[in-house]
Order: structure tokens, then sequence, then C-alpha cells
């Protein structure tokens, strides 16, 4: 009977080592979440936050707890794809990891490059976990997400006739794209390289490199992924979608006269505005009036609005199986409610965070790394 009792009583410890006793004692007051056994540091969360925080005003206690848990959220979903991009065979190999970082370092000096990873408080370890973290997702997103994904021309036909006057043309429009170059450092920068001017001469010197590859045939929706210091617009070649003549008018003059003065597929020169300068692109030009079905732009333009729609319908059920088949445990969440919202201000403790702790990409971008073109035409004067 004894020995029954000790044997029963080592599977109960087993059993609440596994999953913490559900409801009992945390891993330790770092761990921030647990997903399926990995956990979470909270020094993963604050080195989001720092980098967000810098984008935004003084936030009150509510707002910057609301943030954490944001990032947190984020931070759980990209584990859960991470395991099951490893579950389904699809991690980043070695290969694929090297050569994406070789594309990270290869503009850089070694001296250059070690001051970009000090900035972003990360060693190259570090940074080649990360990248085999976010190709891994990405793999995973390609095949059971993108994949799937078909639009079909009954859906396209059925969407313009739904809401055929938003596709009408009130005033003259002007397809843009941009290459920013900032004069000052710029912790945001989302660019392929990692490339980031931090002063005025340098910035000089990147836009003056960067127009005069232009003038020599240099695709210019490339250059913007690889070199551009704009974070919304980068990953998308620059685009900056369709801009109504108004909207010119309420932005930089000097962008607007570069605008106006350009044709469909001509380049600008540098424009200097706003400490950064600028390269513009017209893509295409619209003249006002009526928008048919058989326009290939209009079609374009529904076909990637229903990608999109259906993008971010099958990645949120996707996630939401994930997280119905996983153990997750949020104890920041659990912290709040305890306090009722109360909670003090929290100081980051002494880094022990992981080097492979996932980067939440999807809080700044689809998993696929490409997001749409911003509809924001202010964007094009307003930003940075």
């Amino acid at each position: 009977m004894l020995k029954r009792i000790v044997v029963s009583l080592a599977i109960v410890a087993v059993a609440c080592l596994s999953v913490a006793c559900e409801r009992g004692s945390r891993p330790g007051p770092n761990v921030w979440a647990v997903v399926n056994g990995q956990p979470i540091l909270r020094q993963q969360v604050d080195r989001y936050y720092r980098s967000e925080f810098n984008r935004r005003q003084q936030p009150s206690p509510e707002e910057a707890q609301l943030l954490k848990l944001n990032i947190l959220d984020e931070l759980i979903n990209n584990q859960l794809l991470l395991q099951q991009a490893r579950k389904l065979g699809l991690e980043a190999s070695d290969s694929e990891v090297e050569k994406k970082f070789a594309e990270l370092k290869a503009p850089y000096s070694e001296q250059e490059f070690q001051h970009q990873l000090a900035a972003r408080g990360i060693t190259a370890d570090e940074l080649r976990n990360e990248l085999r973290e976010r190709l891994s997702i990405q793999k995973l997103i390609n095949r059971e997400i993108t994949s799937k994904i078909n639009v079909t021309e009954q859906e396209i036909a059925a969407a313009y006739n739904r809401n055929r006057a938003a596709y009408d043309v009130a005033e003259p429009e002007y397809h843009v794209a941009q290459i920013v170059v900032t004069t000052h450092p710029n912790p945001n920068v989302r660019n392929r390289k990692n490339s980031d001017a931090t002063t005025p001469a340098q910035a000089l010197q990147k836009i003056r490199m960067l127009l005069e590859k232009l003038r020599s045939g240099a695709n210019f929706a490339q250059l913007a992924e690889d070199y551009s210091e704009d974070p919304m617009t980068a990953a998308s070649g620059g685009d900056l979608g369709f801009i109504s003549e108004s909207a010119l008018d309420q932005g930089q003059p000097a962008l607007k006269r570069a605008v106006m003065a350009l044709k469909p597929g001509q380049i600008s020169g540098i424009i200097h505005v706003k400490g950064s300068y600028r390269i513009i692109k017209l893509i295409a030009r619209i003249s006002p009036g009526e928008r048919e079905l058989s326009d290939p732009q209009v079609q374009q333009s529904i076909r990637e609005a229903l990608e999109e729609r259906k993008e971010q319908l099958l990645r949120s059920a996707y996630l939401a199986e994930l997280r119905d088949k996983a153990h997750v445990t949020n104890y920041l969440a659990r912290e709040i409610l305890a306090s009722d919202g109360n909670l003090p201000s929290q100081k980051t403790a002494p880094s022990d965070a992981s080097p492979n702790a996932p980067s939440p990409a999807s809080s700044s971008a689809p998993a696929n790394g490409h997001p749409p073109p911003p509809q924001n035409p202010a964007r094009l004067s307003a930003h940075q």
C-alpha cells in the first residue's frame, strides 16, 4: 500500500511539473507565457515594447500594459507557427539562413555590421536564430495559407458590382512609389539589407548611390525593398498606392511638383524634405471618370483586396486551430486580471532572453512579409 501511495504521488508530481499544475505557480518571474512547454520571457516582450515606444508618445500605464499584452499575443502566435513549421518539416535550412544573413550583411563593412548588431542589442548568432524563425514561419504560411488562396473571375465581378461607384475617379490620381533615406538613426528600419543611414552625410551618399543605380537600369521596387528606410512601404517596393491630386495639395510642395512633372514609368531626382531624402517614381496616372470592370487596374485592385481578405481569414482560422490544440498559459494576462488592472510600472529585468526568441513579425506586417500598399496618401509627405 505504501509503495502504491509513493508511486501515485510521483505521478501527480510529474503531472504538475509538466503543466505547472495548470493554475499553480509560474515557472519564474520572468516567464510571461508558456506555449506547449516553450517559455516566452519578459525580456522578449520588453525588447519589442522599447522598439514600439520609440515611435509613440509617453503612454499611460494602462496603454503600456495593453501594448505589452498585444506584443505577447503576437509572440505566442509566432511560437505556435514556428512549432508547426518544425512539426511539418518546414524549418529553414542552414543554407537558407546563411543566404539571408549574407544579404543583410552585404552593404556593410565588418565594423559597420557589428555596430548595427550592437544598436539592435543582438549578436550574430541571435540574428541567425531570428532569421531561421522568420524564414520557417514564411515557409509555413506559403504552404498552408498563401498557396490555397484562389480568386475567381466571378468573385471579382461580384465585388465590382457590389460597389461600382467606389471604382469611379472623381479627380486625377497618381500611382506613386518612393524610396526614403533618413538623415538620422531610424530604429524601425524594415528593409531587406537592414540599411540605415545615421547622418546627413551618409544619407546623401546613400541616396546618390541609389539614384545612380536607378539610372543604370536597376529595378525601383527591388531597391526600395533593399534600402528604403520607410518601415511601412519598404516591404512593398515603396508602393504608396494611388494618391488623389487634392491629397498631393495637402503635402509638401516639392513632392507634388516632382509627381506632376513625371510621366508614368519615370523617376524623379533627389528630393530633400523633412529630414529625409526621397526618390519618387510615377507608376501610373488616372484621369477622372468611370472605371469599368474591363480596366486591368480595376481587376488587379479587386483581386489584391480579395486575396488580402482571404489571407487574413485563413491566417486567423489557422491560428485559432493551432491555439485550440495547444497548451498556452499567459501569465501576464493572469497577473493583470489578479491586480484588477492596477499593476505597477515594471522595470526591465536583467536580460536572460533566449537567443531563440521569435520576433513578432505579424505585429507589423502579414507573415508573408509583403503588406499591401498603404491607402493613406498623407504618408508621401507626412512620414518621418
